[in-house]
């Protein structure tokens, strides 16, 4: 199981083993409209000195407890987007809730992975199609790199595509896409499948910020996905998680107290401390305090009003998109 903190390691050495020298043969630019000179925040509507967050609630269907809570934060709290798990058994509850509650923004949390040890999920698709994509329990792979040396990134394709359509199947207005443990973004043929499916449904997805690309030697990648007229948030808080040694309302605070101007996404597992939630994951007190943090507790309340953050899901960005391209094809 690769946790929040390994999974970052991961990052770094895969990227500088096989991202770096193989993106050479990668994304192909087709159109012009990552020509907008304009900053993100100014054709979303803002200043460009405006500094906007979008929290966004990860693994949102994995089980009741994350659904739970993250209904809350979204209701109550700072959160103003979530990504679901479509494969997981809890998928129902939180589509009729998005169905009931088309003001809340839901994109797809693609799966390629099952990385728990007692709960696990398989496929969307029909599994003579995602052969690779199998453990030999019949479940996701635990881990990444299982899913590179076993499957290929047509099958990942066609799961991806999968789950996106179940998803719209079930009446969620589907507003962007993210990969649950990065594993379409870790692996150049893996990112062609993640740009394609963004392409294919004309989403936006996220984005590792341009100083972590350029610290592993691909400053143009984002530039690459913007020429095929698909946005994304100019910052992400993501390989900054391994400094969370002070705790994790420290580590939060500091975060939203330093953001830059801009739009800025962050993510968090939110979850109740519930005997569910603790026996499907270890990390279930992290999920129980980032809930806590971004729903509860009176200091991130403060400190978002004092430093004039603006919350902001993913759907304006959609939007935005959309209509750029629209108006792109109308030249």
């Amino acid at each position: 199981m690769i946790s929040p903190m390994n999974h970052t390691a991961f990052l770094v050495y895969f990227m500088k083993r096989t991202l770096i020298p193989a993106l050479s043969i990668g994304l192909v630019t087709t159109t012009g409209f990552g020509a907008e000179n304009r900053s993100l925040a100014e054709r979303l509507g803002y200043k460009a000195t405006d500094r906007i967050l979008i929290v966004n609630g990860d693994d949102t269907g994995m089980c009741h407890a994350a659904n739970r809570a993250t209904i809350d934060c979204l209701e109550r709290g700072a959160m103003r987007s979530a990504t679901i798990m479509v494969p997981c058994p809890w998928f129902p509850e939180i589509a009729a809730y998005a169905r009931q509650h088309p003001d809340k923004g839901f994109g797809v949390h693609l799966c390629h992975t099952s990385e728990w040890v007692t709960y696990r999920w398989g496929p969307v698709a029909d599994r003579s199609l995602v052969p690779g994509l199998l453990d030999p329990d019949g479940y996701l792979w635990r881990e990444v790199e299982d899913v590179y040396k076993h499957a290929k990134p047509e099958e990942a394709l066609i799961e991806g595509r999968a789950q996106i359509k179940k998803a719209l199947a079930a009446g969620i207005d589907v507003t962007h896409l993210d990969s649950h443990m990065g594993t379409l973004q870790l692996n150049p043929d893996y990112i062609k499948v993640y740009v394609q499916l963004a392409r294919e449904f004309n989403l936006p997805l996220r984005m590792a910020s341009q100083e972590t690309l350029a610290r592993f030697g691909q400053p143009d990648l984002r530039q690459r996905v913007a020429a095929q007229g698909i946005l994304f948030p100019d910052y992400f808080v993501y390989d900054e998680l391994k400094d969370e040694k002070n705790g994790v309302k420290e580590f939060w605070l500091r975060i939203v107290k330093n953001l830059k101007r801009g739009v800025t996404e962050l993510y968090i597992h939110a979850g109740l401390p519930t005997d569910e939630l603790k026996a499907a994951t270890g990390s279930w007190s992290t999920r129980a305090q980032e809930y806590e943090v971004f729903t509860n507790d009176e200091d991130m309340k403060r400190l978002l009003k004092e430093e004039n953050i603006i919350l902001m899901g993913y759907r304006p960005i959609r939007d935005l998109q959309r209509a750029e391209q629209k108006a792109g094809a109308g030249k």
